[in-house]
């Protein structure tokens, strides 16, 4: 028996889910016509993925709510529940059920006279679920007034407000445009986040910082620099920040990068064997083992990089994934190993058949390389 897995979309959006959130609006705005509503909402799933049915309830909404924007914010204003615990250290997105309430603010209330009125909802609906897509539109609109909101927002006694602040403004937060603003245009929020108590807010901090880096690496060096000079943020979280925030400059072995952690540049050990299937099955697995040895004792990060065949059988890509950071004691010979699957129906990067390469890295420096072939399983089996 073949086992298939719920897609995300149906888990998070389906009848119940839809019929759940009408009822929610309902209690606070009797006119909502429930069964009409789910009808229409659910009559499109079939053809929609997860983004566009978040859009798509919206949509629906502007038409069962008042015709007043103001006075449709009211309403899910209204009909959120309690906000997400704010003496937490960590949290997530929160409940999807409330993505849509972004979207409609961001589709609405763009207008100038309603600017101010729109981001006090948003730091409102934050706290149910992220606005982070939202606030875009603002930021888009309105950069000035919606910066200035954002860097108050920074204090706010609310970890998901004060995350918002960064996350909303990361140059390249995933499934979302990018900003026309310079990518130091987030560092005076990110000044005052930094030393944040909260792990849910750090972390965004830090990825914000990473989306940096790949334009312009010195700003990502001088801020972590700056920053743990400053001394305000504890010692193991502005680690773990650092890490964090430099990890593809690390990746590629950027020498400023790599002293912030306190591995020294160039390779400093030397690989003496790779061991990789010369064929792997699209779906299946691979054991990867590396073999490095050091004359000195030395710290170092070992990695490997999959240079991937596209779908003409050309290189298409390439990624690097972290084995391990260790301290090699001076003569010796460390085997690292690691099982890697190469899942097939991957959208963000496509497995073809075809030859891939993998290359090992120390301290990112590319130093050996292997070839192998990924085939195609049987017609008819799935993995």
């Amino acid at each position: 028996m073949v086992m298939t897995q719920v897609p995300l979309k149906d888990q998070l959006y389906n009848r119940d889910s839809v019929r759940s959130l009408a009822s929610r609006l309902q209690s606070v705005y009797p006119q909502l016509r429930v069964d009409m509503f789910v009808e229409e909402v659910t009559g499109r799933f079939g053809e929609l993925r997860l983004k566009e049915r978040i859009t798509w309830i919206a949509e629906v909404l502007e038409r069962h709510l008042p015709n007043q924007y103001r006075d449709a914010v009211e309403v899910l204003l209204r009909s959120l529940p309690d906000p997400a615990d704010p003496t937490l250290s960590d949290g997530d997105f929160g409940d999807f059920t409330y993505a849509p309430y972004g979207e409609f603010i961001a589709r609405g209330g763009t207008a100038l006279e309603d600017v101010e009125f729109s981001l006090s909802a948003l730091k409102e609906i934050t706290t149910r679920f992220s606005a982070e897509f939202a606030i875009r539109s603002y930021l888009l609109a309105h950069p000035e007034a919606t910066m200035k909101a954002l860097l108050e927002w920074a204090s706010d006694p609310h970890y998901h407000v004060r995350r918002l602040a960064s996350e909303g403004t990361r140059p390249r937060l995933p499934w979302a445009s990018r900003l026309p603003m310079p990518v130091s245009a987030g560092i005076p929020i990110l000044d005052r986040l930094f030393a944040d108590p909260t792990r849910y807010v750090t972390r965004s901090v830090a990825n914000h910082l990473n989306d940096i880096a790949k334009s312009d690496p010195d700003m990502v060096v001088s801020t972590l620099q700056r920053w743990q000079a400053s001394g305000q943020q504890r010692a193991s979280e502005m680690t773990y920040i650092t890490r964090q925030a430099a990890r593809t400059l690390i990746k590629t072995g950027h020498g400023p990068a790599l002293e912030l952690i306190g591995i020294p540049t160039g390779p400093q050990v030397a690989v003496t064997g790779i061991t990789v299937p010369p064929i792997v099955e699209l779906g299946g697995s691979a054991e990867i083992s590396v073999s490095v040895c050091a004359s000195e004792r030395v710290d170092c990060i070992i990695s490997y990089a999959i240079v991937f065949a596209g779908p003409r059988g050309l290189p298409s890509g390439r990624k690097v994934y972290t084995l391990k950071r260790l301290t090699i004691p001076a003569g010796a010979s460390v085997t690292l190993t690691k099982r890697h699957t190469f899942r097939a129906g991957m959208t963000t990067r496509p497995i073809h058949p075809g030859q891939h390469r993998i290359e090992i890295l120390t301290n990112g420096v590319p130093q050996e390389s292997r070839t192998f072939e990924i085939t195609s399983p049987p017609a008819g089996r799935i993995k």
